[in-house]
């Protein structure tokens, strides 16, 4: 099969693969109330020393979990310290705030409701140090993004470079979503993080005029600055397993850029997902200069994570995990941000070893606290 003839057909699958929860969207049971969102209210920051920015990026994150962490819900005694966070500015100085949550009670009902799920039996995977390819399952189902029709088109435009080798996700004119261990490795900011740059893809040109994509020529990167930088304190000095949980982490940049964005939701269950599928797309660390997107169902899912076997490779870390989502005010289904990539996790249930790729999910309260961190009022973050 010639080049051109591969790229237009590996097009022609990636659109029927995108229309497919679209048209089964229309089959869908009656969609769920929407997420009751409790109010969060931070306290006055306190000044902290400066960072060290000693920690190297750990691009492949990995945790282990048994069935207690897997059954862990997400209401504890210690949320509201969890849900305090971090701010560091550019100029290497940082902040803590402290949170108090309003309203919790009433969202019990949706932590209830994926506190304690039943893990579907599936065969007994390979002992870890068997396996060789981990984060790719079977074959390679990974697709790479190329022309600027698929590039520089929504959604696959909301996807950016994190400077530290790491994936993020636009969800306003000026802050990018990331996970955690991208700019801090529970104990200290990465060395990365002193100068953080989000980088842009743009098309190259020749002679004024943009050039095919499907050549040779790789997507140039327009890098932006970051001002400001929010990590959980949940992230940070956590057992592994609890972190995972917390492992988010939202940039704001230093001026407004001028793309689309995609929208925050509160995760929905995976049943209330059109197709029953989850999407992301990230620069894996095998494809260097790429943008490569998958898309795959929901094989699990806790309190807090998202467990599936989305084909992906270090660098993926921070992409947007979004899905269809009945969005109620405009009365139809939309694209929404409803986790963040972290990486791969060993889950131990019943005496067997199971492995999964795993996303955080964006909880009621979790939606409160980045919503507050991009509006910087809690008005705006009522509900979803």
């Amino acid at each position: 099969m010639r080049p051109r003839e591969h790229s237009l057909l590996t097009h022609l699958l990636l659109l029927l693969q995108l229309l497919l929860p679209l048209t089964l969207s229309f089959l869908h049971p009656p969609h769920p109330p929407p997420a009751h969102v409790p109010a969060f209210v931070p306290h006055t920051p306190t000044p902290l020393t400066r960072s060290r920015f000693s920690a190297q990026t750990q691009l492949d994150f990995t945790t282990h979990c048994n069935s207690s962490c897997f059954h862990r819900g997400e209401r504890d005694e210690q949320l509201t310290e969890k849900l305090a966070f971090e701010t560091l500015y550019d100029d290497g100085s940082r902040t803590l705030t402290t949170v108090d949550v309003e309203g919790e009670d009433e969202s019990e009902g949706d932590a209830r409701l994926f506190a304690h799920p039943s893990p579907k039996r599936g065969p007994r995977v390979k002992p870890r140090h068997k396996r060789v390819r981990r984060q790719i399952y079977g074959a390679d189902g990974r697709f790479n993004i190329q022309g600027e029709n698929f590039l520089l088109d929504y959604p696959f435009s909301t996807a950016v470079r994190i400077s530290t080798g790491c994936t993020g996700v636009l969800v306003s004119q000026q802050h990018v979503l990331t996970a955690a261990h991208c700019v801090h490795d529970g104990k200290d900011y990465v060395k990365g993080a002193r100068k953080l740059r989000v980088g842009f893809l743009i098309t190259p040109s020749i002679n004024g005029t943009k050039a095919d994509l499907t050549s040779a020529k790789k997507p140039l990167v327009r890098w932006v600055r970051v001002k400001r930088t929010r990590v959980p304190k949940g992230w940070i000095q956590g057992p592994q397993e609890v972190s995972m949980d917390f492992d988010y982490a939202l940039l704001e940049l230093r001026w407004p850029h001028r793309r689309p964005f995609m929208r925050l939701s509160v995760a929905p269950s995976s049943n209330d997902l059109a197709g029953n599928r989850i999407h992301f797309s990230g620069f894996d660390s095998d494809r260097p200069g790429e943008l490569v997107y998958r898309f795959c169902p929901v094989e699990e899912e806790s309190s807090d994570l998202i467990y599936q076997h989305c084909d992906a490779r270090p660098g993926a870390s921070g992409s947007g995990v979004y899905g269809r989502v009945w969005d109620n005010s405009l009365e139809r289904w939309e694209r929404k941000v409803i986790g963040i990539f972290s990486g791969h996790q060993w889950l131990e249930i019943d005496g067997e070893n199971r492995d999964y790729n795993v996303a955080v999910r964006i909880t009621p309260l979790k939606f409160a606290q980045i919503c507050y961190w991009v509006h910087g009022n809690r008005l705006d973050c009522v509900q979803d």
